[in-house]
């Protein structure tokens, strides 16, 4: 693939992403989520950058990816900007989607003892303040209503989506600390998704499970879900470093490898892979599809991953920039979603333009343009 193209279309998706708008259609939406009671992830705190929440969050740490490898002091200077202004105006109440910008935060610290005191007080409240579900799991509470303070609460409920949103998070600070009980809770909530969302028989993850219920709700292989292991995994363990001990290691790249084969035979003809993983009925979704591409190049990259994955590689790569609009809006992404129990719950969730879509984009191009020999 052609290394100017791919850095013409992640100059238009970063851009867009600065830029994002609400999308079309929202009030539409949003009347028939309460008219018909049927969620399909119209949730007005997702859509752009202004909210503080996860897909903000996501967003955030995209640039910072970008940042990391190229130094640009836009990028950099945005997320400054983003973070003072936010601070300024007040943060909603802490959860587990509201943790996500942090991971970002937390590397602009430097003559900043805002951030940093910000940062310390958050990583003591998920330690110490933050709900538990049996076996000491985190909580999947998620923001219920911004402005009113509310929590989905989600009780005993354990999502593949607080590895990203909260434990990179905690991993990083610890290891930035020196602080090994941050540390340690990090890895006990990775070996816990494993254990209970881990489908040994595919090698995919199911997208929760309940204590309380004994069951993974639909037993669905969520596409994004299924990514959230992908594209995590591999920033924990550079993250940790010699701080892991081999054989958690092992537990993990074996998993991600095990994971890798199945989402390989799995992908599309196009590139993309179904939000419903095994559902080929059920639509392609590019935000999902980003991040699991991101984690198989870096998986390339680091030699996790051996050279018969290319191909797989070099498809996703063509099938995300043919959904790169001219103007950098990343198509076919799925809004915010709910744990759901059938694959029509993740197959009726509606299609918008959202800043993970733009973001887990973004991540999966600067890995593509580190790729040492090309694809």
């Amino acid at each position: 693939m052609d290394r100017q193209k791919i850095e013409q279309y992640l100059d238009l998706v970063t851009s867009r992403l600065k830029n994002l708008q609400r999308p079309e259609g929202e009030q539409e939406w949003l009347k028939k989520q309460q008219e018909e009671g049927q969620i399909i992830g119209a949730f007005p705190r997702d859509f752009g950058m202004e909210p503080w929440d996860w897909p903000q969050g996501v967003g955030l740490y995209g640039m910072l990816k970008r940042y990391e490898y190229q130094k640009d002091q836009a990028i950099f200077d945005y997320l400054n900007q983003w973070f003072s202004s936010h601070l300024d105006e007040g943060i909603p109440r802490r959860n587990i989607n509201t943790t996500c910008p942090l991971l970002t935060l937390s590397s602009l610290t430097e003559g900043k003892p805002g951030y940093e005191t910000l940062c310390q007080e958050w990583a003591e409240w998920i330690m110490t303040e933050l709900p538990r579900t049996e076996e000491n799991g985190f909580q999947h509470t998620t923001t219920k209503d911004a402005s009113k303070g509310t929590l989905n609460l989600n009780e005993n409920q354990l999502w593949i989506d607080t590895l990203f949103m909260t434990v990179l998070f905690l991993a990083k600070w610890g290891k930035k600390t020196g602080n090994r009980d941050f540390q340690e809770e990090a890895v006990h909530q990775y070996l816990l998704m494993i254990k209970y969302l881990y489908e040994k028989k595919t090698g995919l993850f199911y997208h929760a499970w309940s204590f309380s219920e004994r069951g993974n709700f639909g037993e669905v292989f969520w596409c994004r879900g299924n990514s959230w292991y992908m594209a995590s995994v591999l920033d924990f363990t550079e993250i940790m470093g010699d701080s892991l001990t081999p054989a958690v290691k092992e537990i993990l790249f074996d998993t991600f490898r095990r994971q890798a084969l199945a989402l390989k035979e799995l992908q599309s003809e196009s590139g993309l892979w179904h939000t419903v993983l095994d559902d080929k009925k059920s639509y392609e979704e590019t935000s999902g599809s980003a991040a699991i591409l991101y984690g198989i190049l870096k998986g390339i990259r680091l030699g996790i991953l051996g050279e018969e994955y290319k191909e797989t590689a070099q498809k996703g790569l063509e099938g995300i920039m043919k959904n790169i609009r001219g103007d950098g809006t990343v198509m076919q992404v799925s809004a915010g979603t709910p744990v759901g129990r059938s694959k029509k719950h993740y197959k009726d969730i509606v299609i918008a333009p959202m800043a993970y879509g733009q973001s887990l984009c973004m991540m999966a191009l600067t890995e593509a343009l580190q790729a040492e020999q090309g694809l």
